[in-house]
């Protein structure tokens, strides 16, 4: 990849703070650190964003997530490493994320809510947008 094409933090030092400050308070939410650090993983997965891979795998890893749920995120629906509560967090992470293409399905929403209360799903909704926010910085202006 290309050298930064913008030092976007220095740049926008501001709006680039509240971006922080939006991930620290998730970091607090009740979802678990470890559902999150998944949800940004899988979010930088589609969106290709190679800086987010890295460091989400690697912060998965140092917490003691096995290598093998690791690998397998890409195929959450075919692998036995994830549980039912997981699955939902991801289905819900695609459809955040392919949401032009894919909507926000009511039957969707309804799975989501058997394992996740309204609090954490504004949460994990709001993480998925700004892991989304984060990558399309990141790749535009080169990380």
């Amino acid at each position: 990849m290309s050298a930064l094409r913008l030092a976007y933090p220095t740049l926008s030092p501001d709006a680039y703070k509240g971006l922080i400050d939006c991930k620290n308070a998730l970091n607090k939410s009740g979802l678990g650190k470890e559902l999150v650090e998944l949800v940004y993983l899988r979010v930088s997965q589609i969106n290709g964003c190679a800086f987010c891979l890295d460091m989400h795998a690697n912060s998965l890893r140092s917490s003691g997530v096995s290598n093998k749920k690791i690998d397998t995120l890409a195929g959450w629906q075919v692998s036995h490493h994830f549980d039912p509560k997981e699955r939902a967090a991801l289905a819900w992470t695609e459809a955040v994320v392919n949401i032009a293409t894919s909507g926000t399905s009511d039957e969707l929403f309804e799975t989501l809510k058997t394992h996740f209360t309204d609090v954490q799903i504004s949460d994990l909704t709001i993480a998925i947008g700004l892991m989304s926010a984060f990558n399309r910085i990141a790749i535009a202006l080169r990380q």
